[in-house]
């Protein structure tokens, strides 16, 4: 873990700075030279808790602000596919309005044609119909003008 290895970095500088007593020193109070060791390695000691304080607050910011790197970069990751899937919605909207207005044009032509070709038959329908109708009572007026002349001609015949 790198905030161990800092903290044992931080002893061992701190250690090193602490001196060995002198020759002279040592042959005073051994007392007052333990003593002066024990508050040396003290500072020493609250030196290094400081350092190591130091490290985790640094480490606690870089990680809020790899954090901070992260979840923006995730709002504008977020920003481009929202706005890219509603730019390929508009363009299938697009699409789809002009397939929609292509199928009606269309539908709308072969309305008109089916029209037209049902207005033509529809009319030689009634013109064919109406010239078999003038044919046959032209042909039931001949019949009874002839049934009419045979009966005369019978009649006349009877009657003279």
């Amino acid at each position: 873990m790198p905030t161990q290895k800092k903290k044992a970095q931080a002893v061992e500088e701190t250690a090193a700075g602490i001196e060995e007593p002198k020759e002279e020193e040592r042959s005073a109070n051994p007392l007052d030279e333990v003593m002066s060791q024990a508050e040396r390695a003290y500072a020493a000691y609250m030196d290094a808790e400081r350092q190591v304080a130091k490290a985790y607050h640094e480490n606690e910011s870089q990680v809020a602000k790899a954090y901070r790197r992260a979840e923006q970069q995730a709002a504008r990751a977020y920003a481009s596919v929202v706005s890219k899937a509603m730019k390929e919605r508009e363009e299938a909207l697009a699409r789809a309005a002009s397939s929609r207005e292509a199928a009606m044009q269309q539908a709308e032509e072969d309305y008109k044609s089916a029209e037209q070709v049902a207005n033509s038959a529809c009319e030689a329908a009634v013109t064919d119909a109406a010239s078999t109708r003038d044919s046959t009572i032209e042909r039931a007026w001949q019949v009874r003008d002839e049934t009419i002349e045979q009966a005369w001609q019978i009649y006349s015949k009877i009657a003279r």
